[in-house]
């Protein structure tokens, strides 16, 4: 197969934990030919959707991780397949991307995540469809209905609908002096929704990540587990990584999920689990492929290419 990854800049990845550059690696261990290419570079004309595309050779030396071929304009359509792996933030340009990629497909490319799935899928706000998983939770912007769930349940984790990384997360008691002027930064007074959740003390065992490949559930998950003194566990943040079999709730959960999602074309899913509660869809670019991988043996990224090529034949 020929199989193009649409990416940030190759040179910014970090080859020693990025998914996509794993992904990179277990295609081409598999005999199929990788491409990358920038969003920046994807152009429609005459129902057409092309974008330069580089020619690479993955190599297993994370300073130097690709051996770069030709470059030249191709229609997404002459590829296999197509993986939107960028990252966010999910601003207009990125909405636009999934615009033209909505494009591409129509015109017989096979693009995953489904371009209208990653747009359709908020990663905050696509819990609030299986509400039976998730913790005490509220979406508001106006002050007054933030501070009474605070009030409410007396601990609580304010975030944007919009971050990543953990970026913006914070913890919030109803005795907390700062809580007026947090609540005013996050909704840039009033003027943006947010989401408020139950603190769940369950965070100190990890926010496990829980991945999801083509409708079957990741029988490992990784959970971020927060350093001294943080609330988040993110790694971004500082959080460690520790694999571990799947719990009954979290398979429980991804169970349920699985099936649903992959009908709408998300071939990979990364749900976020901090005890038995569901907190977040992640369907953008989805990591923690090559922590799983590193430490139980299961072959993550290679089972995303075993997927792809089913969904493909």
């Amino acid at each position: 197969m020929r199989i193009a990854f649409i990416v940030d800049p190759l040179d910014g990845l970090k080859a020693y934990k990025d998914s996509s550059i794993a992904m990179m690696r277990a295609a081409a261990r598999r005999g199929h030919q990788v491409f990358a290419i920038r969003r920046a570079d994807l152009v429609w004309e005459a129902g057409t959707v092309s974008a330069r595309a580089l020619a690479l050779t993955p190599t297993d030396d994370d300073h130097a991780w690709y051996v770069p071929g030709a470059e030249a304009p191709m229609a997404l359509k002459a590829f296999d397949a197509v993986l939107m792996r960028q990252d966010p933030p999910f601003d207009f340009e990125y909405v636009a991307a999934t615009w033209l990629l909505e494009r591409a497909a129509a015109a017989g490319a096979r693009v995953f995540n489904a371009p209208r799935a990653i747009r359709d899928h908020s990663e905050k706000l696509a819990i609030t469809e299986f509400p039976q998983f998730i913790p005490p939770t509220r979406v508001a912007r106006a002050a007054v209905d933030v501070h009474a769930f605070i009030d409410a349940h007396g601990d609580t984790i304010l975030k944007p609908l919009d971050g990543m990384g953990g970026s913006q997360i914070f913890r919030v008691r109803a005795d907390d002096p700062n809580r007026n002027v947090i609540v005013e930064t996050l909704t840039h007074g009033e003027t943006r929704s947010i989401m408020a959740q139950a603190y769940l003390p369950a965070i100190v065992h990890g926010d496990k990540r829980v991945l999801i490949v083509g409708g079957r559930v990741i029988p490992y998950s990784l959970a971020r587990i927060p350093k001294d003194g943080e609330t988040r566990g993110n790694l971004a943040a500082g959080g460690r990584g520790v694999a571990m079999p799947l719990t009954d709730g979290e398979r429980a959960i991804a169970g349920h999920l699985a099936p649903i999602l992959w009908a709408r074309g998300l071939l990979i899913v990364g749900l976020d689990v901090i005890g038995d509660r569901l907190t977040e869809i992640n369907v953008t670019s989805p990591t923690c492929m090559v922590e799983i991988t590193a430490q139980t043996g299961f072959d993550v990224p290679g089972a995303v290419i075993d997927a792809l090529g089913a969904a493909c034949a």
